[in-house]
């Protein structure tokens, strides 16, 4: 069984999009929409996203109107949906919507995977929905050098010191790569 992963790329100031819920700020930091290789995981046999990545990706992208660009981004890796409304699928791409509890929809996303790890694109507040289920195994944080002064954060909730373990920290371009292990809880004897 893979691992769970939420490997983002985040602000100095800790944001992961604009007020607008935009990502054009990443673009313009890493000089354009190729991203380095090495900021990418390599093992992912699913991936995850929250609604409004999915939208704003769609967008960006004009996936539907594009949808041959959809295999460039995500090859033929299943990306499993989290929404509560209809959303609009590009044709032929592998795209599964689920809504609820992520305890209750990681069987699926397991399955599909298989032995490869789960790649949690976004948005924070999903990754957090995982680390809430005891799910999440690594958090990867490229840091861009921009500012946003307001926006989406990094990740909405406490996490202590203790539940992260720094595994490295490294310049990869003009970003500030750091990766951690989501430490499990100790468990408490009442």
């Amino acid at each position: 069984m893979g691992r769970i992963i939420f490997d983002t790329a985040v602000s100095l100031d800790g944001f992961i999009a604009d007020t607008d819920g935009s990502l054009e700020w990443l673009f313009a930091a890493a000089g354009g929409t190729d991203p380095d290789p090495d900021l990418l995981p390599s093992n992912a046999g699913a991936l995850v996203e929250g609604a409004t990545t999915y939208e704003w990706v769609l967008a960006a992208e004009d996936l539907l109107v594009r949808p041959e660009r959809w295999r460039e981004l995500y090859g033929d890796t299943p990306t499993f949906v989290f929404a509560t409304r209809a959303l609009p699928i590009p044709a032929g791409a592998d795209v599964t919507f689920v809504s609820g509890a992520v305890a209750a929809a990681l069987p699926r996303i397991r399955a599909s995977a298989g032995d490869r790890d789960i790649w949690v694109v976004g948005g924070g507040d999903l990754a957090g929905q995982f680390f809430d289920a005891g799910a999440l195994d690594e958090i990867a944080v490229s840091v861009a050098p921009v500012t946003l002064g307001a926006g989406a954060p990094l990740l909405p909730r406490r996490i202590e010191a203790e539940r992260l373990s720094l595994r490295s920290a490294h310049a990869a371009g003009p970003f500030a790569r750091l990766v951690y292990d989501v430490v499990p809880p100790t468990p408490s004897f009442t």
